[in-house]
């Protein structure tokens, strides 16, 4: 008997207000996509997730919470549904382990700067069902890379020639050095206003550390205990965990830009009708709304690299990362590689 396939989506957008590294355009990212795919996409606003932190928001987007929402939505996912991931905001990438100078992370920076790297997504993904299909849209900077292994369709080997920024954009992305001085902030706030808390040991972190991922990761143990990324586990339990890596045919990833690229957040103007956008986020919605025809994952980022050029922004180049069957396939449909009769 044939089930009936879901869509499911979990949506996030981090302005940072109030900040130094504040942007102005990832919350109405998340609420323009919200849109978009309950009006073109057939998702049910019951099965979608929306995480931002503006002001009057009650589930800000902190790592917690967005763990906590995708993984409500990959333990519910049957064979045959489809899952999507929109994230837009800042994004770091770095050498992880010294010992092995060829590792290096991307990952996404949620609103209390507690990084969801790769490895993390590709823990979630690995769990999904057979036959259900994972999409993950980042408009965020080093974001080509998020989703471990998968093949590149649309990458730094497709060449486009590039051109400055606009001088009034911003990029999305974080230093290690700015995240460390952000987790600082953090620390300093809980010390002055948390007389419970264990501040000698925080104390300790911040003084001790440095502006590498040895010193963050002191810190953001020290502040968030276990709720880190795996990245900062020690190796044995990383181990334990079975950190094993994600193969080829698993998740679907549609980068704002390569992995060594930063992607634009536009301030409002004319040409995003008075509101701040991320040029990614927004040359993917206005493809789809002047498209009359389902576009595939491989047609809509090709559209995608030649609109976002006429923003201004060609110093990014929008990202494809998944197998040759689902780079065929709809974005957002369901994949041709599902076996249910849906």
């Amino acid at each position: 008997m044939a089930t009936e396939c879901k869509k499911r989506a979990v949506l996030v957008g981090c302005n940072y207000p109030n900040t130094f590294k504040e942007l102005s355009g990832c919350v109405n990212d998340a609420k323009a996509m919200r849109d978009m795919i309950l009006s073109r996409f057939g998702f049910d606003s019951e099965n979608v997730e929306l995480l931002t932190d503006e002001p009057e928001s009650k589930y800000k987007p902190t790592r917690a919470n967005i763990m906590a929402a995708l993984k409500k939505m990959v333990d519910a996912a049957k064979e045959g549904d489809v899952l999507l991931f929109h994230f837009s905001g800042h994004g770091i990438v770095d050498r992880i382990d010294h010992h092995q100078p060829s590792n290096k992370g991307e990952a996404i920076v949620p609103c209390d700067f507690n990084p969801i790297f790769d490895v993390d997504l590709g823990q979630l993904i690995k769990q999904l069902p057979s036959g259900s299909s994972f999409t993950m849209v980042s408009d965020s900077c080093h974001s080509g890379g998020l989703i471990d292994k998968s093949k590149e369709q649309i990458g730094p080997h497709s060449t486009l020639r590039g051109i400055a920024l606009p001088v009034d954009y911003k990029t999305r992305g974080i230093s290690l050095g700015t995240l460390y001085q952000c987790l600082q902030t953090v620390a300093n706030v809980i010390i002055a206003t948390q007389s419970l808390f264990p501040t000698r040991a925080l104390g300790n972190a911040i003084n001790t550390g440095t502006g590498n991922m040895e010193g963050i990761g002191s810190i953001l143990t020290t502040i968030f205990g276990n709720n880190v990324s795996l990245k900062f586990l020690p190796h044995d339990e990383r181990d334990i965990v079975n950190l094993r890596s994600l193969t080829e045919d698993e998740g679907i990833l549609l980068s704002g830009c390569q992995a060594n690229e930063e992607s634009s957040d536009m301030g409002a103007s004319d040409k995003t009708g008075g509101m701040g956008f991320g040029a990614f986020t927004y040359t993917v919605l206005k493809v789809i709304r002047e498209s009359n025809d389902a576009l595939t994952n491989r047609e809509l980022v090709v559209k995608v690299r030649n609109e976002i050029i006429k923003l201004g922004c060609g110093q990014q180049h929008p990202c494809l990362y998944c197998t040759d069957e689902n780079a065929d396939a709809a974005f957002l449909g369901n994949q041709p590689n599902t076996t249910t009769g849906a």
